[in-house]
């Protein structure tokens, strides 16, 4: 009876251990689209809180610019996971933001008021600048499992564009009958 229980608490302990994000995923298109905010911004600051039994970290973020969205000069963006005290929690596929770095956030607000990053990892990317000196939006793949809109098992891609071009793109996507 013992060794039953100790084995029945092992296996949930692992199964607890081992579980993983699926994500849906979400093409750029699909990002701009559902997101109710995209702003490139700076993170200054985070901290963390718990509401009910769930941590999430809040990044302050200073907007330099926006793309979708009520006008902001500095946002708070929270993110599932993070510590607080003795308390530790994570979630697969969740982001960690850098302070001092710079960010394009495709961003939903939920139902409390909170902007969170949409699907994840996936409504982050890095802004840096390339060889020519113009800015460069880049997201790597993730490794997360990921499905289509149809249930299927599909692979992630990074994907990588020039800031100047993005704003026709959001105008595309956006417009009805616009062509993507």
């Amino acid at each position: 009876m013992r060794r039953g229980i100790v084995t029945l608490l092992a296996t949930l302990l692992l199964g607890i251990g081992l579980q993983a994000a699926t994500l849906e995923s979400l093409s750029l298109d699909d990002m701009i689209q559902k997101s109710t905010a995209i702003v490139r911004g700076r993170v200054t600051t985070s901290y963390a809180t718990r509401q009910g039994s769930l941590i999430y970290t809040h990044y302050r973020v200073e907007v330099s610019g926006r793309w979708k969205g009520a006008e902001a000069a500095v946002m708070d963006i929270v993110v599932p996971g993070g510590s607080l005290g003795a308390l530790r929690q994570t979630f697969s596929g969740a982001p960690k933001l850098a302070p001092g770095s710079d960010y394009l956030l495709f961003l939903w607000r939920g139902p409390s008021g909170l902007n969170h990053v949409i699907g994840l990892s996936q409504g982050v990317f890095d802004v840096q600048r390339d060889a020519s000196g113009e800015a460069v939006a880049f997201r790597p793949g993730t490794s997360e499992l990921m499905l289509d809109a149809a249930g299927q098992t599909v692979r992630d891609q990074a994907i990588r564009f020039r800031l100047k071009d993005f704003r026709a793109r959001v105008t595309r996507t956006l417009t009805p009958g616009g062509t993507r």
